[in-house]
């Protein structure tokens, strides 16, 4: 078997069509070791229309030897070998959490990590539920008699001695509740996340440049374009990745209306338009990097505008109590399960990404001031007040 033949095997997903998103069958990990012999992360990517980001697990070395994975990703024989690597050297993995009950792309890949690691026992978030019917967990691929629901106070957990964690939740989106889990790891001074709060990086991920394909894609003006592989294409194609991830529309970006994208696709000689797989012609405007800019805030800790504008301003007094007392843990670090990490940050920086949800404002639709402009918004805007008509609970004053 060739090389590459090889290789595709050790990164096969058989089971991505139970939730088709790229890269489908055959995804990549990435393992880096952030504290030597004791913390690593393992990323891979994921998305829709090239619009890829990362997703990622955190391993952390045990005190009394084994390990504890933080959020699992797609279990490839690569990444299944990975992990292997570090058993032998610190012990078999003790303990697998997943720790949010909405983001499912974490929960899918939770199950199956389990079933490769028969001796952990598997700790979930409460609330947990599956759509569009409620099953029972072991149906979704987890371990019956090693699965239980995280409880409320991190106390009552065997590994309490080296974590604490705050649940954030449940809350009510009318059919399904919100609920994360964030942890403190206090050896490493590291807290770990999961959507609750990231950090944009101007370089493209190191695991996203692994194919660095999406970000060619993006960095075209013109769908006759070339894709040409440049340091500078690629963090023009990251950073345009980024506005559709978090805005889907953004302001500076132009979508013609049915009879302009009929009449633009005629006009191929009019390099400025940008043909989404042959079916949207896009139009950047000048100002789209300002609007990154703004958008990623010099690289701090920031909470996901679609979290700002439909989920925590259902709940904020709640959102707010959780940051509070996440606030008043001892880190220095904080590992999301996307975007940048680690991200240096103190408790005080952290607690600041929550401030939108103490700032009222009549001005804005949401209710709350944001520091993106209101004019990014305005397509979580229009999902918001759709949502509002039939499926969530409009947000609290």
């Amino acid at each position: 078997m060739s090389n590459s033949g090889k290789e595709k095997r050790d990164r096969a997903w058989p089971l991505w069509p139970i939730v088709p998103i790229y890269p489908y069958g055959e995804r990549r990990t990435l393992r880096r070791e952030l504290i030597p012999g004791k913390l690593w992360t393992f990323d891979q990517v994921q998305g829709i229309f090239y619009v890829v980001v990362p997703i990622r697990m955190t391993v952390i070395k045990l005190s009394a030897g084994g390990l504890f994975v933080f959020s699992p990703v797609a279990p490839t024989p690569e990444c299944v070998r990975l992990v292997r690597e570090l058993e032998a050297e610190h012990g078999a993995v003790q303990y697998v959490v997943l720790p949010t009950v909405t983001g499912v792309e974490h929960k899918y890949f939770a199950g199956p990590f389990a079933q490769k690691f028969k001796q952990a026992q598997v700790y979930v978030a409460p609330n947990q539920w599956s759509f569009p019917i409620d099953l029972p967990m072991s149906w979704l691929g987890f371990p019956a008699k090693r699965t239980q629901v995280l409880p409320e106070k991190a106390s009552q957990t065997p590994f309490y001695d080296e974590f604490d964690y705050a649940i954030v939740g449940p809350i009510d989106l009318s059919i399904k509740p919100y609920t994360e889990v964030a942890f403190l790891h206090r050896e490493t001074c590291s807290l770990l996340a999961v959507d609750t709060i990231l950090s944009i990086p101007v370089e493209p991920p190191e695991v996203v440049a692994q194919n660095p394909m999406p970000l060619m894609f993006h960095a075209r003006d013109s769908a006759s374009d070339p894709l040409i592989d440049t340091p500078e294409n690629r963090r023009k194609g990251w950073a345009r990745i980024a506005l559709f991830t978090f805005y889907f529309q953004p302001e500076r970006l132009d979508v013609p209306e049915l009879k302009a994208v009929l009449k633009t696709a005629k006009q191929a000689s009019d390099r400025t338009k940008k043909n989404y797989f042959g079916l949207y012609p896009f139009n950047w405007q000048p100002g789209w990097y300002d609007s990154f800019e703004r958008l990623r805030q010099g690289g701090k800790l920031i909470v996901a505008p679609i979290l700002q504008t439909l989920i925590f301003n259902r709940g904020p007094d709640a959102v707010l109590a959780w940051a509070d007392k996440i606030a008043q843990w001892n880190f220095e670090q904080v590992i999301p399960c996307h975007f940048s990490a680690p991200v240096k940050a103190t408790p005080t920086e952290f607690r600041q990404a929550f401030e939108f949800l103490e700032r009222p404002s009549m001005k804005s639709w949401t209710g709350f001031e944001h520091a993106v402009p209101m004019a990014d918004l305005e397509t979580l805007g229009q999902i918001d007040r759709r949502l509002q008509k039939s499926v969530i609970p409009p947000p609290q004053p």
